[in-house]
């Protein structure tokens, strides 16, 4: 749960079914369309992926919810404003038989997003818009209603500290939310209070007494997160007072978790189909600033806790609950320690008996459980598969498991029809982004939906590339192909090679097997270099020895395999060998570290948000208890990259965020200094280097902001052409150089 990783979506389809894609709200064949300026003479690009401005564009989905009686999905669909500085959101609805087109059915400034149907087909979701019925007070993300009917969107719920998310139950009427409220706070109205009297004061200042303080980017405190049931509020109406018939009730919270304290954190929250029980994962805070993860069952009417699981040296996350309400799935992870690798195991717990049961031992993979069948027979999940995420189905009784999907692709987001006999998710490859999918389940064949958005053409091909690890261990990786010859660099025979770029991913408990924003390899194939996606050992998909052989050892056999995968994909008469570069983020940055000081047969090499010096690293990152339990002395002392600074010979492009509590700008910072300072290529007598920082102030772990990201990709590519082609390339208009 805590693991570094990058957000990234995947699938796979043939180049040629690629459509060019266009506006989000461009008019179907069957609508007018509206008068629009005639477009002017500027050359379009190949692709998308050949200009960054129409790259960082294409709308992007997330999300998926069905409704109770199956006729209705909605997802949420992220688009660029015209300023091209942030994205917005906003709700469309899909045809769940594939026949309407999507339509779009929220818009906003703010946005919208956490889509959640109620049992009645009313749609709830949260936005920070302002409330047109209250126009003088300042907006916060507040509840609002979609009524099933149609009409307009109105606010349920609104409170000074805003709404995080909201959890409906299947099949009552039953609605909850998750909010924070400040320790002192006594009822909503002094926790108004309260937070008007930090802002007026403009204290931002938190004191702690507990471990973590932070995670990912967000500072934790001084609010904590509660759970609420939403109610009708028991006040009378005013007598008199005027009123319409399309006015809703009032509305209000009542806290269902009053007596956690500031220790205990939530994990997500699954609710009973009843609505009576609410699941959830509380943190519990340990001696030595450790942390256990408990599984407690929240009483909607009392208003009460009770630990379920509990369990020293294992964490214990809810999952969905059965349409009976009898059987929680619950994902167990054993803590981990310097020898015994990251696990993740799926089991039931049956809530009469408490007994907790183990699903499908014998499988080597670790599921993600998204949904029951309607009749609890089985549990339909995904779990990542060699380079793949299928949906598979796994048998409640027998934990027999069959592969549903059979695809090249990833799912994620998986709700099933009210009859069971097709689910719904969203599939996303390296050849396209996440897309609204329906799934035959007798069948395992899949039909693409009609989306808010057509696919983007992809300027190349995928491949596979297989070999051997030292140990004999099977390793595998994609390549991504240009669709042409390369530029340059001809062989013996006169053919043109591409140039190579070695992509390492980050996790390390991860895989390369979805479409990434982030790391998108046709970006780069659009300028003629291949891409290589290997899985080294560390990764998810392939079993738990090969998480095991990797751990505690990273620069060990994951070094050695992505040496591997390069080898032999350099066999290929269509890749160059003598024009190469690594890359990789957060641990596939620590892999790139340790690969500069490794080896020199990279011409360039581009880190980012990487870890330099693994003891620094584990003591200052967010939730440096996880990291303890891998990183003894003995392993920080041998898999540290810093110790190899006087070995690095090949430049280094260095990129980090300020706001990364992951891996603290500290990591980026001593790197940056000792390339300078101790590495081969530190800097001469005028204080040259070939080395490069591109740091980023208000950046996290990731790169959010689309400016930033094209930022980002434009300084890569110069500092790639200029050292793997050796091309002079102009850097970004926007750094003012």
């Amino acid at each position: 749960m805590f693991r570094l990783t990058f957000a990234i979506e995947y699938d796979a389809m043939s180049a040629d079914t690629q459509t060019a894609m266009p506006r989000i709200d461009e008019p179907t064949a069957d609508e007018p369309t509206p008068d629009e300026p005639q477009p002017d003479a500027t050359p379009q690009p190949e692709t998308p992926f050949h200009d960054l401005d129409h790259y960082v564009a294409i709308p992007r989905l997330s999300g998926l919810v069905l409704s109770p009686d199956g006729t209705r999905l909605v997802t949420t669909v992220a688009t660029l404003n015209g300023k091209g500085t942030e994205y917005g959101t906003a709700l469309w609805e899909l045809d769940p038989a594939g026949e309407r087109p999507a339509r779009r059915i929220t818009r906003s400034a703010k946005g919208e997003a956490g889509a959640a149907f109620a049992a009645n087909g009313n749609l709830f979701f949260t936005s920070a818009r302002p409330d047109p019925d209250k126009p003088d007070e300042d907006p916060v993300n507040a509840l609002w209603l979609l009524p099933r009917d149609g009409g307009e969107a109105r606010v349920v719920l609104s409170r000074s500290g805003g709404v995080d998310s909201v959890l409906t139950a299947r099949a009552a009427d039953a609605t909850f939310v998750q909010a924070s409220v400040l320790p002192g706070s006594t009822d909503e109205a002094d926790d108004g209070e309260r937070r008007k009297a930090r802002k007026d004061a403009k204290v931002a200042a938190i004191l702690h007494s507990g471990y973590p303080v932070r995670f990912w980017d967000a500072d934790l405190g001084p609010a904590e997160p509660r759970l609420f049931a939403v109610e009708r509020s028991p006040k009378e109406p005013e007598p008199g007072k005027p009123s319409t018939v399309d006015e809703g009730p009032d509305l209000e919270l009542r806290n269902l978790t009053p007596a956690v304290g500031a220790r205990l954190r939530f994990g997500e929250a699954s609710v009973s189909p009843d609505g009576t029980t609410l699941f959830t994962a509380f943190a519990r805070p340990l001696a030595n600033a450790d942390t256990r993860f408990e599984l407690a069952a929240v009483d909607a009417a009392a208003g009460t806790s009770r630990t379920l699981l509990s369990e020293d040296d294992k964490d214990f996350f809810a999952g969905p609950v059965s349409p009976d309400g009898r059987t929680v799935a619950v994902v167990v992870e054993p803590h981990t320690t310097p020898t015994r690798a990251y696990r993740s195991e799926l089991h039931l717990l049956d809530l009469a008996s408490g007994e907790l049961r183990r699903l499908a031992p014998e499988w080597d993979r670790m599921a993600h459980p998204a949904v029951w069948l309607p009749d609890g027979s089985a549990l339909l999940v995904t779990a990542d598969d060699s380079g793949r995420s299928p949906v598979f189905k796994i048998e409640a009784s027998s934990g027999a498991v069959t592969r549903v999907t059979h695809d090249d692709a990833a799912y994620t987001d998986v709700v099933v029809s009210p009859d069971g006999t097709h689910a719904y998710a969203l599939r996303s490859s390296y050849l396209l982004p996440p897309e609204a999918v329906r799934i035959d389940l007798p069948t395992g064949d899949v039909a693409r939906l009609k989306n808010p958005a057509e696919r983007p053409e992809i300027p190349g091909r995928l491949e596979e590339v297989t070999t051997t690890a030292e140990d004999g261990t099977p390793l595998r990786a994609w390549l991504a192909l240009p669709p042409s010859p390369a530029l340059g660099a001809a062989d013996d025979g006169g053919a043109t090679r591409h140039p190579l770029l070695l992509w390492i991913h980050g996790g390390p408990i991860h895989s390369w097997n979805a479409w990434t924003w982030r790391w998108n390899p046709w970006l780069m194939t659009a300028q003629g270099y291949a891409v290589l996606l290997p899985d080294p050992a560390l990764s998810t998909g392939y079993g738990q020895d090969f998480i095991q052989r990797g751990w505690g050892r990273w620069g060990a056999e994951p070094f050695t395999d992505l040496m591997a995968v390069t080898d032999a994909a350099l066999q290929r008469p269509d890749l160059d060998p003598e024009r190469t570069a690594a890359m990789g983020g957060s641990f596939g940055g620590y892999m790139a570290n340790w690969v500069a000081g490794h080896t020199d047969r990279f011409r360039a090499i581009v880190t980012h948000a990487s870890l330099w010096a693994l003891e620094g690293f584990g003591k200052t990152t967010d939730f440096g208890q996880f990291w303890a339990k891998e990183m003894d002395a003995a392993m920080t002392e041998a898999h540290s990259p810093h110790h190899s600074v006087g070995e690095i010979r090949t430049p280094m492009l260095v990129i980090h965020g300020d706001k990364d509590y992951r891996v603290p700008i500290g990591e980026g910072l001593r790197l940056w200094y000792e390339l300078l300072s101790a590495s081969q290529l530190a800097t001469d007598d005028d204080g040259r280097t070939p080395h490069r920082f591109l740091y980023f102030p208000d950046e996290n772990h990731w790169i959010l902001k689309p400016q930033h990201a094209k930022v980002w990709y434009g300084v890569v590519s110069a500092f790639l052409a200029e050292h793997v082609l050796g091309e002079g390339r102009e850097l970004p208009r926007e750094l003012g150089l």
